[in-house]
């Protein structure tokens, strides 16, 4: 199981108009094969601030969604939202277990 946790920042007047690309990358990354969750949070203490929290069930399926039309439309849109800073970390994850 692969997962990617980290943070997107936007200047935060532009969170209105980032929203409806972020609906369907979150939309179109959930309906993937392989996508255990996937998720965006508006930071409540950072109103520019995104948190990023991604599950996938292997390499093959993170692959096939960085090939994805929704992620190149998502990534084609970063310049016109002033989307800049990103921060995103990688890590293999064995089995969960509940706490």
């Amino acid at each position: 199981m692969l997962l990617i946790i980290g943070t997107i920042r936007l200047p935060p007047d532009r969170f209105e108009e980032a929203r409806p690309v972020m609906e369907r990358m979150v939309s179109g990354s959930r309906a993937e094969d392989g996508c255990l969750e996937y998720s965006y949070a508006r930071d409540v203490l950072d109103a520019g601030l995104i948190r990023v929290s991604e599950v996938w069930r292997d390499k093959a399926a993170l692959d096939a969604h960085f090939r994805s039309p929704h992620t190149a439309e998502w990534r084609s849109s970063w310049p016109a939202l002033g989307i800049g800073e990103r921060n995103l970390v990688l890590y293999e994850a064995g089995e969960s277990m509940p706490t």
